[in-house]
């Protein structure tokens, strides 16, 4: 794959004035420089289209003819992609300057990889604290499992291949094959997990994104969306894959459990522990996060802010689970 492939870069906007003119910057110091900026304004009203119009001639602006969902965006974005390869970057997030070169390489040795990230650095307050690789790296080539048992890839920090997004199998009943219209939370996820059962995932092993943290709370209170989501795509994934509850029916159970876990955070949250900790005595207690969470269900839903300020706080080893 020669350095004239293109890459589209997708890029959608609401209202992200305050950081794009970094993201941009860091957009336009690319080695590579053979790409195009598909920049999809979701109806913004402050002033990041005259920020993005300050961009060279690789940057093309579309305007949302109304507010529409994430995911519904995404996908009105891509359909104005002319790329070979595909990158996503929130305009609240960095790239390395060699981030899109190292992974258009990768791409180049194996015809068979459909998605690349790499490691990602987390910022938050100004200050990086940690990154995505910190504690294990990801694994390599068909990876389905693997995936959905960790879910390793930020945004900003995929590539895809056209084709392998293109084979993303569409129906009716999620509203296209590219980022399903109905979810909210778990639309890349989504994605994700659809092109890693067909194709390979490959990654470089250096920070090249950096995903900028607004607020962890925020992700910790919409746990009720994420269990009814999770069970969505698990749902999709038995549609989409007939025999996959017998081939996969480990993922089943872990992805089962993890919908309960979510489901009854939000339970414990609106007040209700004891339906809470009824949910979590459908499994088993294996893991760090669980055993903390059912202790914190016998406390008032009141203290939930507190408490997950407390829990992101906390080594890693005990969040994992």
């Amino acid at each position: 794959m020669a350095n004239d492939v293109l890459v589209s870069v997708i890029m959608n906007c609401y209202n992200s004035s305050q950081d794009l003119e970094a993201c941009l910057q860091s957009l336009k110091a690319q080695t590579y420089a053979h790409f195009e900026v598909i920049f999809f304004d979701n109806c913004s009203t402050d002033a990041s289209a005259s920020i993005a119009k300050t961009f060279d001639a690789r940057l093309k602006y579309y305007l949302s003819d109304q507010h529409v969902p994430l995911g519904c965006a995404r996908n009105l974005a891509l359909e104005h992609a002319q790329g070979e390869l595909i990158a996503f970057l929130d305009c609240d997030d960095l790239w390395e300057p060699d981030k899109l070169r190292k992974q258009v390489a990768l791409f180049a040795q194996d015809p068979q990889v459909g998605l690349v990230t790499c490691d990602t650095m987390l910022l938050q307050d100004g200050k990086i604290v940690g990154r995505v690789f910190q504690t294990s790296q990801p694994a390599r080539g068909y990876v389905f499992r693997e995936l959905l048992q960790r879910q390793w890839i930020s945004m900003s920090s995929a590539m895809v291949r056209r084709t392998a997004l293109a084979s993303l199998t569409k129906t009716s009943a999620w509203n296209g094959g590219w980022f399903d219209e109905t979810l909210n939370v778990c639309e890349e996820a989504d994605v994700f997990y659809r092109i890693s059962a067909k194709w390979k995932l490959d990654y470089v092993d250096q920070p090249l994104t950096t995903w900028r943290i607004h607020t962890r709370n925020t992700t910790f209170a919409k746990y009720g969306l994420f269990a009814t989501e999770t069970r969505k795509i698990l749902e999709k994934l038995r549609q989409l894959m007939p025999n996959f509850s017998v081939e996969y029916a480990d993922l089943v159970e872990l992805l089962t459990e993890r919908a309960n876990f979510q489901e009854a955070v939000d339970l414990w949250h609106r007040g209700f522990g004891k339906a809470a900790r009824a949910l979590l005595g459908q499994h088993k207690l294996k893991s760090p996060k669980t055993k903390l969470f059912w202790l914190c269900t016998f406390l008032p839903g009141s203290w939930f802010d507190l408490l997950a300020k407390v829990y992101f706080a906390l080594p890693k080893f005990l969040r994992r689970g």
